[in-house]
């Protein structure tokens, strides 16, 4: 199944990712270009980076330059995220083109590669969720806390990996249909941010 696949590859790179502990380190994607360990790998690293950029940018004592600097990372990071997207789409688009769709069959209203992509965050949640949980210098409270909101997390978890799986038998089976949009973020285009369209005259 294909969240059982996808979701080792989500937590070898979160560790990956934790050995160094740094935006800034480079990517060292451990599987082959061209196949969907390489893209889920590579996905779930932007998703990583990008909750530490988050991460970063709430210190309430951030210089407002660097704050400045890192929002833009963030708004680029965010458009690697949605091209992520697309190319895993593109790989189910491309896994299953053959299938005779069923006359009654129904769309989805989220793609595959959406559904994964919460995956993904669902796969940092529970890895920085059972850190607090374990924390040994935490209260105890604290870490009670935590751990019951680490097992809503582990359910949740366990409830996406069904309805991914679900989904894709459903599309494997010509039961539901893949239409995907290609997403259309407005806030980095020149010709469609007013902010910036106008700062151009």
């Amino acid at each position: 199944m294909f969240s059982q696949f996808a979701f080792p590859i989500f937590e070898q790179c979160i560790k990956d990712y934790h050995i160094i502990d740094d935006v800034y380190q480079p990517t060292l994607n451990p599987y082959a270009k061209g196949t969907i360990e390489y893209l889920l790998y590579a996905k779930n690293w932007v998703d990583t980076v990008q909750w530490h950029y988050e991460d970063i940018i709430r210190d309430p004592n951030i210089d407002p330059v660097a704050a400045l600097d890192l929002k833009r990372k963030i708004d680029a990071s965010n458009q690697v995220r949605t091209d992520m997207v697309e190319y895993i789409d593109s790989y189910f688009l491309q896994k299953y083109k053959e299938v005779q769709v069923k006359p009654e069959a129904k769309i989805n209203t989220e793609s595959p590669a959406w559904a994964i992509d919460r995956l993904s965050i669902l796969a940092l949640k529970i890895y920085h969720m059972s850190e607090e949980a374990n924390r040994a210098e935490a209260t105890e409270e604290h870490r009670a806390k935590c751990q019951e909101k680490l097992n809503v997390l582990l359910d949740q978890k366990s409830d996406m990996f069904v309805s991914i799986n679900d989904l894709l038998t459903d599309i494997e089976n010509g039961d539901k249909y893949m239409k995907v949009y290609k997403q259309m973020k407005m806030y980095n285009d020149e010709e469609l941010n007013p902010v910036l369209y106008q700062n151009k005259k």
